[in-house]
């Protein structure tokens, strides 16, 4: 099996910040995932279960109502890790 390219990434050097994940393309479309990290990973704690479920709710709720963004934003979730966030 082929490693994925996420998975590959030195985690010791992650910070805190959005970056590009990874751009794919669908029929006449790119679709760009976000990284949003918020902690260190191996470094910093991970962001408690409670804390990160309420942030997705939040930031979910507010990004599907927003005119701007509503429809742009296919999805907001948390990293299995539980470091940040996908923004797709």
């Amino acid at each position: 099996m082929d490693l994925l390219p996420s998975f590959a990434v030195d985690h010791t050097k992650i910070v805190p910040g959005i970056f590009v994940s990874r751009e794919d393309r669908l029929g006449e479309f790119f679709v760009t995932t976000y990284d949003v990290r918020l902690t260190r990973p191996n470094r910093e704690p991970a962001i408690d279960v409670a804390a990160m479920h309420s942030l997705e709710h939040i930031i979910a709720t507010y990004l599907r109502n927003d005119p701007d963004w509503k429809d742009e934003v296919i999805y907001w979730g948390p990293m299995g890790c539980l470091t940040g966030f996908y923004l797709i």
